[in-house]
């Protein structure tokens, strides 16, 4: 239950960054990053919990909402005096859609669910944060861009979870495993513009 605490604390925080840095893209003031840092960092977690009929996270431990205060906080003190660079939003993400991701799944074995609704719970926890940042902000959800291995990679390291669980291995090594699967499939995304095969019907149309 510890290690679910900890990759809670740190993918809000690490969400929080990412959503502070998108709203400094959009030139928003000091309520607006707050709000974009806010519902980046929790609304994973929130949908979750009030899909599995628990209690929400933060309204039990407000300690998460003075992480994310503080992150976004900070952020915006960084970039005063030194411009991000223009991938750190993507690296921030993937790096909070690892933990969360993780974090949710943990909570949903705790929950004796099916190994399934696993890894759909952290799909859920790890991406959904992220569609409310980007919807908020105007853009295409990450999760909806054509090709992007985003919601795939939480979906790949979920499973190998769950598998090498099966298998024997301890639960907190599985994590680590899950968690590196994610983040690493996301940056070698970012770096070297990995992308999924895109399903386009007009194309097929005019091959007849």
């Amino acid at each position: 239950m510890q290690l679910v605490r900890v990759l809670d604390f740190i993918g809000v925080g690490v969400f929080a960054v990412s959503g502070a840095l998108a709203a400094g893209r959009k030139r928003l003031d000091v309520v607006g990053v707050v709000v974009i840092a806010t519902v980046t960092a929790i609304g994973g977690g929130t949908l979750r919990d009030l899909l599995m009929n628990r209690t929400i996270f933060w309204f039990i431990d407000p300690a998460y909402l003075i992480a994310i205060f503080a992150a976004a906080a900070l952020t915006m003190l960084y970039v005063r005096y030194r411009h991000p660079p223009e991938r750190q939003l993507d690296v921030a993400d993937a790096i909070g859609l690892a933990m969360f991701s993780i974090s949710g799944a943990r909570i949903a074995e705790q929950e004796r669910l099916p190994d399934l609704i696993v890894v759909v719970i952290a799909v859920i926890t790890g991406t959904f944060g992220g569609v409310l940042r980007d919807v908020l902000c105007n853009d295409i959800p990450m999760i909806l861009q054509r090709g992007r291995i985003y919601a795939s990679a939480v979906v790949a390291g979920t499973s190998l979870y769950v598998l090498v669980q099966h298998a024997g291995l301890n639960r907190d090594l599985a994590s680590y495993g899950g968690m590196a699967t994610i983040a690493g499939l996301r940056l070698a995304a970012i770096w070297w513009n990995l992308r999924l095969p895109i399903f386009d019907l007009e194309h097929h149309r005019g091959r007849k």
